[in-house]
């Protein structure tokens, strides 16, 4: 993942807490700052810059009872690229199982080949 130039401007609880999010997949805010080790007040501030800076996505949500949000990662921060051969969608990502000797999967691996 690269690191944008707002990235480069965090304070280290700040980026300490983007990769703690950007870790977990989302996590509720009630947590985040005990897994940093940081008071509610500290957190609630990192959260406010992160959120502000669009590096992460923040939703109320009611968590073992308590109204709180749940932080996750902006979707720019996603790579699906190791799901793509060329501009062909792996077949192992939806519901449905994959046969290891049809042709869809043959052409995603080919496809994969002609990358290298």
């Amino acid at each position: 993942m690269s690191t944008d130039s707002s990235e480069s401007d965090l304070s280290e609880d700040e980026r300490r807490g983007l990769e703690l999010i950007r870790e977990t997949g989302g996590i509720h805010q009630s947590d985040f700052w005990k897994e940093l080790d940081v008071s509610s007040r500290k957190g609630s501030r990192i959260v406010d810059s992160l959120a502000e800076q669009d590096l992460i996505e923040r939703n109320e949500t009611v968590y073992d009872g308590h109204n709180t949000y749940h932080l996750t990662p902006t979707a720019k921060d996603l790579n699906f690229s190791l799901l793509m051969a060329g501009d062909m969608l792996s077949p192992f990502v939806g519901d449905d199982e994959v046969d290891a000797q049809s042709g869809q999967f043959t052409q995603w691996l080919m496809n994969l080949a002609y990358e290298e």
